[in-house]
């Protein structure tokens, strides 16, 4: 039998090797119930560029008095702005949006979108 898990694997694997005939460098996201993560990939050898996720010190400072943690759409939206400033500030303006099987709504969306206003095109 297989689980969600395994489905939403199958659906992420599908994205990258779609994402790998393009050839362009791509912006990971991985979320779970506390957290979410951004990762900008390399197209040439998977090297992680830059990085950004609730974890970082500079986002939970922004995020503290506000309700929950990590794991809401406005953490979300903070997450996908530094990343965009991060690769913007890197010479990454480019890259293809990878969801890793996630469904492209909530916080994934708010990610994406917030990186869109903060200049990066997906």
């Amino acid at each position: 039998m297989i689980d969600k898990k395994q489905t939403r694997l199958r659906r992420a694997q599908a994205t990258r090797e779609r994402i790998a005939l393009q050839r362009m460098n791509r912006l990971a996201v991985h979320r779970t119930n506390l957290n979410i993560y951004a990762l900008v990939v390399s197209a040439d050898g998977g090297h992680v560029l830059v990085s950004a996720s609730t974890l970082e010190q500079e986002v939970r400072n922004q995020l503290t008095g506000a309700k929950g943690r990590g794991g809401n759409a406005a953490a979300a939206k903070i997450v996908g702005a530094r990343i965009a400033q991060k690769a913007v500030a890197a010479g990454i303006d480019r890259v293809a949006f990878d969801r890793s099987g996630f469904r492209y709504h909530g916080r994934v969306k708010a990610l994406a979108d917030a990186a869109r206003e903060a200049g990066l095109k997906i």
